[in-house]
C-alpha cells in the first residue's frame, strides 16, 4: 500500500487549508487504496480569519496542527518527524493556509519564505525522485522551494496572471490550465491543478484533484 503524506497547512480557507481540496483528496486516496499520512507544521497561524464574516480576529491564535487535526480526525504529525522515506509521495491542497501558515506568499509575494521544515521535506521528496502533488496557491510555494536550485519546475495555479507572475519570477513556468485539468511535469514528477483558483463549485474542484491524486500515484 502506498504511503501518500498529504500536508495541511490548518483547517478553513481563508486561514488554514481549504477543506474541501483536502478532504477531495483523502477520499481520492482512500478510494485507490492508499494509505494517507497526515502532515502539518506546529506552530501557530499568521492569523484567526472569521470565516462568517470573512475579517481578522484580533487578539486570536490557532495552532496550524491543532486545527488541521480537524479534518483529519485527530491524528496529524508533526511534520519535523517525517523524512522522504516516510512516503510514496506528497500532496499540498490549497487554502489561504498554503500561502499564510506553510510560507508568507499571500503577505510577501516573490519575496516570500518558506517553512523550513516544509522546504526540507519537498527538496528530501524531489532528491528521492518521488512525487509532489500541489493545489490550488500551494504551486506558488513549489516554485519558491526551488527558487535558486537550478530546477524550473512547471507548475499551473489556473490563470490568475498576477500569482502566475509571481511564479514565474521565482523561476518557475507556469502553463495556463482550466478547472477540471492538470498539469504535470514528468521530468520533476510535480502535479498541479488550479481547484479554488478558478472552480466555482466543489464538483469543478473535484474533477481536477481527482485526476490529479491519480497522476501522482501512477508517477509512484
Amino acid at each position: 500500500m502506498h504511503r501518500i503524506g498529504v500536508l495541511l497547512s490548518g483547517c478553513g480557507v481563508y486561514d488554514g487549508a481549504e477543506i474541501h481540496e483536502s478532504v477531495i483528496t483523502i477520499l481520492t486516496l482512500d478510494r485507490h487504496n492508499a494509505r494517507t499520512i497526515f502532515i502539518a507544521p506546529d506552530g501557530e497561524q499568521l492569523h484567526v480569519i472569521n470565516h462568517l464574516s470573512g475579517e481578522v480576529v484580533e487578539g486570536a491564535s490557532r495552532n496550524i496542527r491543532e486545527e488541521a487535526a480537524r479534518i483529519t480526525r485527530g491524528e496529524v504529525k508533526e511534520i519535523s518527524q517525517i523524512a522522504a522515506a516516510d512516503l510514496d509521495a506528497l500532496i499540498i491542497p490549497g487554502g489561504f493556509g498554503a500561502a499564510k501558515n506553510l510560507c508568507d506568499f499571500a503577505v510577501k509575494g516573490k519575496d516570500c519564505t518558506v517553512i523550513p521544515e516544509v522546504k526540507r521535506l519537498v527538496l528530501e521528496m524531489h532528491s528521492a525522485g518521488k512525487p509532489i502533488g500541489a493545489i490550488c496557491i500551494a504551486p506558488a510555494m513549489v516554485a519558491k522551494i526551488f527558487e535558486g536550485s537550478g530546477i524550473s519546475p512547471t507548475l499551473t495555479i489556473g490563470e490568475d496572471q498576477d500569482t502566475a507572475e509571481a511564479i514565474v519570477a521565482m523561476g518557475a513556468i507556469h502553463k495556463e490550465c482550466e478547472v477540471e485539468n492538470f498539469v504535470i511535469d514528468r521530468e520533476n514528477k510535480i502535479v498541479t491543478t488550479p481547484a479554488y483558483m478558478l472552480a466555482e463549485h466543489i464538483s469543478q474542484a473535484a474533477d481536477g484533484i481527482q485526476k490529479l491524486v491519480i497522476e501522482v500515484l501512477a508517477l509512484i
